[in-house]
């Protein structure tokens, strides 16, 4: 006869895996999950993840039923990556459908499907879709074209995303022996989180919670790092770069929110110009922000002698759980 324990036991063995990051970024922070949780308060309101990049955070909180009944505003500067989301969130079968083929005919000439998809498909659909305007609907993304974005950073070298001058993705081949390109089961676990009602995905950039964010909000903020050397320089997601005034415009968007009463955390590297702004900075230790050092792997390199453990700031006005500073 079966226990209450062993009935417990079976819907977890069959409940659905819960949904996790779909998409590889520069910079994803799933490697740094166990230090970000430890910032993450108890009770919140809303949730705000600028820079979105693969949203790690946010499905981490949402597997973790922390985000279950809150509004959520997922932004970022990417509008194929916006577009992308919102695609899956509303059309996961068409993605998944036309990504499965993508698969099936990566299977059969790696590098000739995926340059044929980089440079005659997803180049010139994307241009097509987005024309000279910045203001097309990021929710009217095709989902054939959301599941070339998918294949692309799947497939691609170190899954970036990177825009040269005209605005054209030109990352080449990645070198994977057997990528898995189309999560079938887990695509449709991000669209039921990601479509679900709360969830605001917008374009815009990370001032843009300062137009929505209130007391007891949420708000975790990952820029394109300040690099720590030349060779560690990447902040090229979109035709545009991050730059130094951008970290400073930043410094003073987490300032303002954590005198708001808003929960804030901020995570970046050790450079110079990011200790200034947070670990020496007046104004910053008045809002209540403290700049936390804590371990963590860097991949973002051009020589690879340079990539490994390094140091990181996690910048927040939360105490940790557990504080070794």
């Amino acid at each position: 006869m079966a226990t209450a324990f062993s009935r417990a036991a079976a819907r977890a063995a069959s409940a659905p895996d819960p949904a996790r990051p779909f998409l590889k970024w520069a910079g994803g922070k799933r490697q740094l999950l166990p230090q970000l949780r430890r910032f993450v308060p108890p009770g919140f309101e809303q949730y705000f993840e600028p820079c979105l990049g693969s949203g790690a955070l946010f499905f981490d909180l949402a597997a973790r039923k922390n985000i279950a009944l809150h509004t959520a505003w997922l932004t970022d500067l990417n509008r194929d990556l916006l577009g992308c989301y919102c695609a899956v969130g509303a059309r996961a079968d068409d993605v998944i459908a036309a990504l499965a083929d993508h698969e099936r005919q990566h299977r059969e000439s790696p590098q000739t499907h995926f340059y044929r998809v980089r440079d005659t498909l997803f180049n010139p659909q994307r241009s097509e879709h987005f024309g000279t305007s910045p203001s097309v609907a990021i929710e009217d993304y095709p989902p054939a074209l959301a599941a070339m974005f998918i294949y692309l950073n799947r497939t691609g070298f170190n899954g970036l995303f990177r825009l040269n001058s005209r605005s054209e993705f030109n990352v080449p081949a990645g070198r994977y022996a057997n990528p898995r390109i189309c999560d079938a089961d887990n695509l449709r676990a991000v669209a039921s989180i990601i479509g679900a009602p709360g969830v605001n995905i917008r374009y815009g950039g990370f001032e843009l919670a300062l137009e929505h964010a209130q007391r007891h909000d949420l708000l975790y903020f990952d820029p394109p790092y300040a690099p720590v050397s030349d060779t560690a320089n990447f902040t090229s997601y979109t035709a545009s770069r991050f730059s130094s005034d951008d970290q400073r415009r930043l410094q003073q968007t987490a300032i303002e929110l954590a005198g708001r009463g808003c929960h804030v955390i901020v995570s970046n590297s050790t450079a110079p110009i990011i200790s200034e702004l947070y670990e020496m900075n007046r104004a910053a230790r008045r809002a209540g922000l403290r700049a936390h050092r804590v371990p963590a792997r860097r991949a973002i390199n051009s020589k690879a002698s340079r990539r490994g453990d390094v140091a990181e700031y996690i910048i927040s006005n939360v105490a940790p759980l557990v504080d070794s500073q």
